[in-house]
């Protein structure tokens, strides 16, 4: 398997990245103490979005349930009439998923389509093709997202695309245990007066953390005939990763933005590029809480992931072919590095 890893430090300050269903930072138990997490969900929603932004085309793929009108304005754009069109839409849709009978300009659950997926269909069945046979025979080029994530489909395993690229949950390396902020809401219109009150109360959690995170590409995967294989220009295949991997370093999830901005950038990125191998975490450098000892957290755990990462390689063999850290090679050298040699 040709991978390429990035293994991510961040701190962040005061914030609630990702709420449980509660409302409360999310949390997990490692090396026996409480870690602040952020769900590999939270962190693929936030990096397709970032994607799409630095490179519109290309990371096109949109997920949802609101499929019926998409199809019906394709269908009439190939040529089909509005009645037509909007049955044929409704066939469409039953192949990927069932219709909502409370909400019938649904399906009931989100689907991850690419714009040229929905008009390649379109043609296909305004031609005369059965809509369960159009949906198969079909590309997604324009939706590097969806290769890269993945989608399923329950009504049809076959249209479903294993996703190349690997997200954990983020961990904070250390021991870390939420706190409540206390808030009142002032009430303008309330007259000098009258009671001294606020005109709410209330109370948020949040937390501050370092985070170690992970990601890797299946390079084989992401670029074989399923996936993204068709696109064999080099540079283009490259275009795709620059943007993915620099969405996936600054991406940050978006819960409560306004009230506990937790706009930050990582203080350190490796990079590793894999000939041959399996994905490795190095989360098991911060198995036993790491303790800032004056230096923060920051510094202490670049150094046990770095140490970790070093006892792997000589402890099991593990040969890569290129290695980077984003602090010595600075933005543009990392992904240079990292997209040296062909993908």
């Amino acid at each position: 398997m040709k991978l390429i890893e990035l293994h991510i430090l961040q701190s962040f300050p005061v914030t609630c990245l990702n709420r449980d269903d509660v409302g409360s930072p999310k949390s997990a138990t490692f090396g026996g103490s409480q870690r602040a997490r952020v769900s590999s969900q939270a962190l693929k929603r936030a990096s397709r979005l970032r994607a799409r932004e630095k490179s519109p085309v290309g990371f096109e793929g949109i997920r949802s349930r609101f499929l019926l009108e998409p199809f019906t304005e394709a269908l009439v754009g190939a040529g089909m009439d509005d009645a037509a069109a909007a049955e044929s839409a409704k066939l469409i849709c039953e192949a990927f998923s069932s219709i909502d009978k409370k909400n019938p300009n649904q399906v009931t659950t989100a689907v991850f389509l690419s714009p040229s997926e929905i008009q390649q269909v379109a043609v296909a069945v305004a031609e005369g093709k059965e809509p369960k046979q159009a949906v198969k025979k079909v590309d997604r080029l324009d939706a590097a997202d969806i290769a890269l994530f993945g989608r399923m489909i329950a009504n049809d395993a076959t249209l479903n695309v294993e996703g190349a690229a690997m997200f954990s949950h983020a961990l904070s390396t250390h021991t870390t245990a939420n706190e409540i902020d206390f808030f009142s809401a002032v009430d303008d219109r309330k007259g000098d007066a009258e009671d001294a009150g606020a005109g709410m109360i209330g109370t948020l959690e949040y937390n501050s953390a370092t985070y170690y995170r992970y990601v890797a590409i299946n390079l084989d995967l992401l670029f074989d005939a399923k996936h993204l294989g068709p696109i064999k220009e080099q540079e283009k295949r490259k275009s795709i990763l620059r943007a993915f991997i620099t969405s996936v370093l600054t991406a940050v999830p978006g819960a409560r933005q306004n009230s506990m901005n937790g706009a930050t950038l990582p203080v350190e990125v490796l990079g590793i590029r894999k000939d041959k191998g399996q994905p490795l975490q190095l989360i098991n450098a911060f198995e036993k809480p790491i303790k800032a000892n004056g230096n923060g957290y920051a510094v202490n755990s670049k150094a046990e992931m770095l140490k970790h990462h070093a006892d792997l390689k000589s402890l099991w063999g593990i040969e890569t072919s290129v290695e980077s850290l984003l602090t010595d090679d600075k933005l543009e050298g990392f992904l240079t590095k990292l997209l040296t040699t062909d993908v």
